[in-house]
Formats: C-alpha cells, sequence, structure tokens
C-alpha cells in the first residue's frame, strides 16, 4: 500500500509561501523523503518521527536551492541512506545522480525522475503513477522565478505530455486538476510575456523598467524575482530575433549589473 504524507517545513516567506512541502512517501514498510527542506532542528525531527518504524530508503531532491535540499545530507549522514539529485549544489552532494528516466524502487512503489529545467537547471519532477512531484517548477497559489525561460516552456509541455490526474508542489497545496493547472502556468507566461514584449514596445529600455510597467502589483519584496523572470522572458524574445538585449551595466539600483535593452525592436 502506498501513501504521501506531507511535512510542512517552518520556513514561511515571500518566496516560500506556507513553507517548504516534504514529502514521505510509504509502500509497504519502505519509504523516501522528498525534499527533506532547511536544516532546521524541529523539522529533522518531524521527518524522523514520520518515518517512525519504516525502512528508508532515500532521501530525493528536486533542485538544490536551501530549502529544499540543505537537510538532506545531514539526515543521509544520520540514517546511513543515500540521497538523490541531479547534481550538486550549495550544501547538497548526491551520492545518486539521476537523470531523465531514472527510476527509484522502493516496496511495490516506483518513482521515475523527470529532468524540468527552468526554474532551475537542475530541476527534476518525481513521477508515481499518475501523481506528479513538482518542487518548484509548479507550485500551489502562486507561479515561479525562472532560470531560463526557453526551458521552462519546454518542460511545462514535457509535465503536460505526462497526463497526470495530480501535481504534489514544492510549496502551497496539492493540485487535484493536474491538466488545469499546467494550462494556467502556460498561459500566465504567455501573458506576461505578451505584457513585456508590449512594454519593450511602448519605449522601456531596461528591465527595471519593464519591472516598473508589467509587475507593478508585486510585493516589493518580490522585486528582484520578479526582475529575474522579467529577464528570462527578455532573453527569450531575443532568442527568437523579437527583440535584441545588450549586456551592461545598467541604471536601476535593484538591477545593476544585469541587462539594457538595445533600441531596435523587431
Amino acid at each position: 500500500m502506498t501513501g504521501v504524507h506531507r511535512l510542512l517545513a517552518p520556513n514561511p516567506g515571500p518566496m516560500t509561501g506556507p513553507g517548504t512541502n516534504t514529502y514521505l512517501v510509504v509502500s509497504g514498510h519502505d519509504c523516501v523523503v522528498i525534499d527533506p527542506g532547511p536544516p532546521e532542528e524541529s523539522h529533522r525531527r518531524a521527518i524522523l518521527g514520520a518515518v517512525g518504524d519504516l525502512r528508508l530508503r532515500g532521501l530525493l531532491v528536486t533542485h538544490t536551492h536551501p530549502d529544499h535540499a540543505l537537510l538532506a545530507d545531514p539526515l543521509a549522514a544520520e540514517t546511513g541512506v543515500n540521497t538523490y539529485g541531479y547534481g550538486p549544489g550549495p550544501g547538497f552532494n548526491p551520492t545518486r545522480r539521476l537523470r531523465d528516466g531514472d527510476r527509484l524502487r522502493f516496496g511495490e512503489a516506483v518513482l521515475t525522475a523527470v529532468h524540468t529545467p527552468g526554474h532551475t537547471a537542475d530541476h527534476l519532477c518525481f513521477r508515481m503513477g499518475a501523481t506528479v512531484f513538482t518542487g518548484d517548477h509548479i507550485i500551489g497559489e502562486s507561479t515561479v522565478l525562472v532560470e531560463d525561460m526557453g526551458d521552462y516552456y519546454r518542460s511545462l509541455d514535457r509535465i503536460r505530455a505526462l497526463r497526470p490526474e495530480r501535481l504534489l508542489p514544492g510549496h502551497g497545496n496539492r493540485m487535484d486538476n493536474a491538466a488545469e493547472a499546467i494550462a494556467a502556468y502556460i498561459s500566465h507566461r504567455r501573458e506576461r510575456e505578451a505584457q513585456i514584449l508590449k512594454a519593450v514596445r511602448s519605449g522601456a529600455r531596461t528591465v527595471g523598467a519593464v519591472v516598473r510597467e508589467v509587475y507593478g502589483e508585486v510585493d516589493p519584496r518580490l522585486r528582484s524575482a520578479a526582475a529575474g523572470s522579467a529577464l528570462a522572458h527578455l532573453r527569450h524574445l531575443a532568442g527568437r530575433g523579437t527583440i535584441s538585449l545588450e549586456c551592461g551595466e545598467g541604471t536601476d539600483d535593484e538591477l545593476a549589473g544585469v541587462a539594457v535593452l538595445d533600441a531596435g525592436v523587431a
């Protein structure tokens, strides 16, 4: 029998929402942990308490951001199990590196790694039957920071092609209508890109100007994240030849040294 239990890490904030979701996935007497989370002592105790007498078979990490990965290595040292991830990052060095399509069997269950770059280059989702654990690729009640928009679009299409029924995100609540959630993410990104292109055509010549024009409603604490996603959209548009993008020193305080738009727009 397989079951999934969510353990909420005590790290709420503007970037993490109510906190990071750690998942204990149980099959028979075996279990694995997905995204052990930040190195909070209370969270460590909660995970070990939830594992209890079950056989812990591994600690899986969707990506190496600290709120998902930093507790993995200490827990592995304490429990003697392997850690799994796409590659190393700050404070995390997986004992087993996963590539797209790799499978981890425990009890009667199988988790399949799905490489989903975009949010980060090292991002993995994990598929188990009709369920996909999405990490920060898709989260509940919000959108995500994106490093590479072209990769992100392709990764959204990749998850959509799997036709999952439910998504279990790294932040926020589960989504039981996966197709609707994925479609909403794709629609949001296309709408943002259209807004950004309109801002450029209307005269925005720096990333900061684009952010002020397009992301005016964003919490000021999230402006740097909005700038990162705006830049990813701009690079995507530039890669398609829709705009030209010139790297430079910039003039906006929150974006100094990031990029400057050339005046030429196709």
